[in-house]
């Protein structure tokens, strides 16, 4: 019982000067809830079921990254607990010291983590509930669901999802907090906040050494990830320069722990000004743990930089992208080049090689009945056409950059007069050719640069007995299928008069519904889905879909389940980041307080002793974020050339929430750990 009454006064005690662990784990709490509560949202039961599909693969994979940020957080309150012991050390000398034996002050640790755990838990799921409630209008605007079928909703799994992942991380912290206990001695735990780590001063010209190696080998992996791309001969080879990087970013730590002090020491005007001396040796007293501690919270806000940048980007892109590469309600394509080698017994050759409106009208979906307006044409293709065949006397040069693409791949051939049609519905660009010319429409970035390098030296191409040059030196934007994405690698356009109608390949078609509301767009679209059930369907080929409203749904999923990915993770890295620096902040804070009180009697006044300690913890706080927006600048450049097929017309603002999100929590913390430092050095200093 008196073990007990001890665990809670000393509770209440620590409650202040530690309301930033308490605050982080609520917090971890809270959004662990959260986004395992998707599930349980009413607003989603009257959606379709193709986006219910999306929502039910969405909800899996946060399953799934559940299991890994649990692990973070896990590895986060370990952390803290560390330095709450180590914030403890004298008092559990003086337990010791009364003749209370190791067995019971892990009792006492026992309880604390008990009651710390329960409360954190009971007021982290309460906020988490009425956090998930606002997620539900998040939720209902990404879907587009039914806000009439919104009600209050408690979900029993998230929170049971939620007690036993937090339960087994207090448990596992319990068993940390009792070894760490049985190890420790008494004179360490009474005196032991009063020694700093020894300064050991590296050898400066190998530090310079290191320094300068780690810079090459960092732009190195900048390169490779960045203008050097392409050059990877496999996408596992990616992995290269994040360990280069990553290794290189600790040694870059290492070196500068041992330039630092000896840089600013040979600098008298500054180290001797104020309080700079001892602000430089109370950073460098930690120095040595420092560098692993920076490392890692440096990889985490650079991948939460990256992670909500990307995603945020993303989900922009593909909204914006609706509008422009979806314009008309119907798009369907179709291979009519099948040979009778190709074709079953009891099938028709005539049958499969029939255009799609033919297909659709022989299979019961009325053109005229259900459609407004229409285009279909025709792509063409040669066996003496690739992609290889394109590039002239360049190809030996792009081969060896770009050694990913398939250079077999017969080109699509469109007759000018025919992109102009579709065109014409879709707001794009006409153009017009003679016998001799031809000209590329791309929107996929990287084809268009590749293309361009042809195109600028002029290569001529030989089709249909012609020798054709390029209209133009570069690529002109443009697409034919819909889609939510720039896909585009390249379409060959020619005038009509010199294709050989016998080397068609696919048949596209075009249409606008006749139905204007969204009921009644779907009433048709679901016609169109009986057509794939019905038995003579595989007579007639395959006929590939593209609705936009299906297109809409899908990228409203795909965008939703990046968004949420992206804000669960970097939410949690920021977390944990600035929570580990914070409480490491707020121990050395605790460590220090006798020094403060020393240069308080050797007459610095109080503004300039909280000046000290916010240069202190501003060092901590901005070291790691320096370097993380660095390596974000090339990160995020990565990430477009991986998603450049989205688009980044959502950049700038994606770029500026994540600002706001590090300002607002990584801002945030730094300001609670100034302020709770400051209480801590005042507390009993006169």
């Amino acid at each position: 019982m008196m073990l007990y009454k001890l665990s809670l006064k000393n509770i209440r005690k620590s409650f202040k000067d530690y309301l930033i662990y308490f605050f982080t784990l609520i917090l971890g709490v809270a959004i662990f809830y959260v986004f395992n509560a998707l599930d349980s949202q009413t607003v989603l039961l009257n959606v379709t079921s193709s986006t219910y599909d999306i929502i039910e693969l969405m909800i899996n994979i946060l399953s799934g990254v559940s299991v890994f940020v649990s692990f973070v957080l896990g590895f986060l309150i370990i952390y803290a607990s560390r330095f709450l012991i180590k914030r403890r050390n004298k008092e559990f000398g003086i337990y010791l010291t009364l003749g209370m034996s190791k067995r019971k002050i892990s009792a006492i640790l026992f309880f604390e983590t008990l009651f710390i755990g329960i409360i954190s838990l009971i007021i982290g799921i309460l906020l988490g509930i009425s956090l998930s409630q606002f997620m539900s209008i998040l939720v209902a605007n990404l879907f587009d669901a039914d806000m009439t079928k919104f009600q209050f909703v408690f979900s029993s799994s998230a929170c049971i999802k939620t007690l036993i992942y937090f339960g087994i991380m207090y448990v596992l912290v319990m068993i940390f907090n009792t070894i760490s206990i049985s190890k420790c001695k008494l004179i360490d735990l009474l005196y032991g906040n009063k020694r700093s780590e020894k300064i050991k001063f590296k050898n400066p010209y190998l530090c310079i050494a290191v320094f300068i190696v780690s810079v090459i080998v960092l732009a190195k992996a900048y390169y490779m990830v960045t203008t050097g791309f392409t050059e990877l001969e496999s996408f596992q080879d990616i992995f290269i320069p994040i360990i280069m990087g990553s290794v290189s970013t600790f040694f870059i730590f290492w070196s500068l722990s041992g330039l630092i002090l000896k840089l600013v020491l040979s600098i008298k005007s500054v180290y001797f000004k104020g309080l700079n001396s001892f602000v430089l040796r109370q950073f460098s007293s930690k120095i040595n743990t420092m560098v692993w501690s920076m490392s890692i919270i440096c990889l985490m806000l650079f991948f939460t930089i990256c992670i909500l940048s990307s995603s945020l980007s993303m989900k922009n892109s593909m909204t914006a992208n609706l509008d422009e590469l979806a314009p008309v309600d119907l798009g369907i394509m179709k291979r009519v080049d099948y040979d009778i080698t190709e074709v079953d017994e009891g099938k028709s050759l005539e049958t499969l090689n029939s255009s799609v409106k033919d297909s659709l009208n022989a299979l019961g979906f009325d053109t005229l009945e259900y459609l407004s307006d229409y285009v279909d044409v025709n792509f063409y293709s040669l066996e003496n056409l690739t992609l290889k065949d394109t590039f002239g006397d360049k190809i030996d040069e792009i081969l060896k950059q770009y050694r990913f693409l398939n250079f077999t791949t017969r080109e699509d051939i469109m007759k000018v007069e025919d992109y102009n049609r579709v065109a014409k519905v879709y707001g794009l660009e006409e153009y017009s050719l003679e016998d001799d010319e031809y000209m590329i429409i791309a929107d996929f970035d990287s084809f268009v640069k590749i293309r361009n390098e042809a195109l600028r030296e002029g290569v001529t191409i030989n089709i249909y007995d012609r020798t054709l040059k390029p209209k133009y030196q570069e690529c002109k934007n443009g697409f034919v299928e819909m889609s939510s994405n720039h896909i585009n690698s390249g379409i060959i356009l020619v005038n009509g008069n010199i294709v050989d109608e016998e080397s068609i390949s696919k048949n596209l078609f075009l249409g606008n519904y006749r139905g204007k509301s969204k009921d009644e767009k779907r009433n048709i679209e679901n016609k169109l889905t009986d057509i794939s059930t019905k038995a003579q369907y595989k007579d007639y080929g395959t006929l590939n879909f593209s609705t936009r409203l299906t297109i809409a749904e899908a990228s409203t999923g795909l965008g939703a389940l990046v968004t949420f990915i992206g804000l669960y993770l970097g939410i949690i890295f920021l977390i944990s980041s600035a929570a580990i620096l914070a409480l490491k902040e707020l121990s050395e804070s605790a460590d220090n307080k006798e020094r403060f009180m020393m240069i308080r009697k050797l007459g610095a006044d109080e503004k300039l002793i909280r000046n000290a300690l916010f240069r202190q913890i501003g060092i901590f706080f901005a070291t790691p974020l320096i370097l993380a927006i660095i390596h974000s600048i090339f990160g995020i450049k990565f990430c477009t050339n991986i998603l450049e097929s989205f688009g980044t017309k959502g950049l700038i603002p994606s770029i500026i929430m994540t600002t706001v999100f590090l300002l607002f929590i990584y801002g945030g913390y730094f300001i609670l750990t100034f302020e709770s430092s400051k209480n801590i050095i005042k507390s009993k200093s006169r």
